[in-house]
């Protein structure tokens, strides 16, 4: 990873979260950052986030837009799922 690169990542964590955690938290989910690799800034929605139909919708059109709108370099955002996760949609899918 360069200087760069490095930078870019501080500004994402920042704006995360001081500008888009809290508003997802209100909603009783969350978001962590997993990583940041060729443009694509890989994030984790947890909570309610997870289960909520739109959460695709919010993770798209309000996430990605303001991370692309503060950080040229950011070229889209998509959800991680972990294996736990995997493992626990199986156990008990929906």
């Amino acid at each position: 990873a360069s200087e760069e690169d490095d930078e870019v990542v501080l500004m994402i964590k920042e704006l995360l979260d001081t500008r888009i955690r809290p508003t997802v938290q209100e909603d009783g989910g969350d978001v962590i950052y997993k990583g940041f690799e060729d443009g694509i800034v890989q994030l984790k929605l947890q909570g309610s986030c997870t289960s909520c139909p739109s959460s695709i919708i919010t993770l798209k059109n309000g996430i990605q837009n303001m991370l692309q709108f503060y950080i040229p370099e950011v070229e889209g955002v998509e959800q991680v799922v972990d294996d736990d996760d995997d493992v626990e949609t199986q156990a008990n899918p929906t």
